[in-house]
């Protein structure tokens, strides 16, 4: 049963992460759009300048589970690259039990309040012309909290069994 739920949760950061990845494209392609409009054309927009802005924080934010999934974090190589796979599996528990989830529980908690009043005031951009939806952007942050709780959890879990933290397979099996 517990290993159905860790695998769903990975499943779900997973898709999350192979998702806002095209946010990056995205972003890309919006700010090459904003430079071709502003200099060869002179015409420029805010709301398409805070476009590249909401998918480049999107894209951030909600590829953090997913890079802690694979590993891509950084890490304090000094001592983590070092170590053999059983002082690296109890950094990792110790370090998702008494930093990771600790923290973005505590963000997670802290926002709430933010994000609520944002979206009681449906707060859109303070530039004219720009985005309505800033109430949107900021509810990234629970989520964001949200995903990396629960995939520290399976990274925690993981280790404790004394398995490969990383889980590359495909979504198809």
């Amino acid at each position: 049963m517990i290993e159905r739920i860790i695998t769903a949760i990975e499943t779900v950061v997973e898709w999350t992460g192979r998702i806002v990845a095209w946010f990056t494209l995205a972003a890309m392609l919006v700010v090459c759009a904003v430079v071709v409009l502003r200099y060869f054309f002179g015409l420029g927009w805010a709301s398409l300048q805070e476009l590249y802005v909401y998918f480049h924080a999107s894209a951030f934010m909600l590829g953090a589970a997913y890079t802690l999934k694979h590993e891509g974090h950084v890490r304090v190589d000094v001592i983590y690259g070092h170590a053999g796979p059983h002082y690296k599996r109890g950094l990792n528990i110790l370090g998702c039990y008494l930093l990771l989830i600790p923290v973005m529980g505590w963000l997670f908690y802290t926002s709430l309040p933010f994000v609520a009043d944002s979206w009681s005031r449906l707060e859109g951009s303070h530039q004219s012309g720009g985005l309505p939806g800033v109430f949107i952007l900021k509810t990234i942050i629970p989520i964001t909290c949200a995903l990396l709780i629960l995939q520290a959890v399976c990274l925690a879990y993981r280790a404790a069994k004394g398995g490969d933290t990383t889980t590359t397979e495909s979504l198809d099996a």
